[in-house]
């Protein structure tokens, strides 16, 4: 479930695109056949576009990146998750609204 402006990362390219990053990700986890997932795609979107000098927003498809899905524990769709430094610092689950999920970044970014 590709959303424009947000680049999708695998199980293959996300310790060079999210572990080694220079400024903190927000990861997606995300799965096709998940409705809330769906909602919180055009959220996510205007986070990368607004907030990409400080945050570089990706999604990771759960369904074909079981991997990284299993080492993070991630159970739920969408789970969205901060890293920063090469570690997870905040976790997220469930679709929200922009500003909630802005106010919910403040501490990390």
């Amino acid at each position: 479930m590709a959303v424009p402006g947000i680049d999708a990362v695998t199980d293959e390219t996300f310790a060079a695109e999210v572990l080694a990053a220079d400024r903190p990700v927000l990861v997606d986890f995300t799965a096709e056949w998940c409705p809330p997932c769906r909602m919180i795609g055009p959220v996510l979107a205007e986070v990368a576009r607004e907030e990409g000098h400080r945050l570089r927003v990706v999604q990771l498809d759960v369904d074909t990146n079981p991997e990284t899905q299993a080492r993070y524990g991630v159970m739920s769709m969408p789970t969205l998750m901060v890293f920063r430094g090469g570690e997870p610092v905040k976790s997220m689950v469930g679709a929200r609204a922009k500003a909630k999920l802005l106010r919910e970044l403040e501490d990390v970014v």
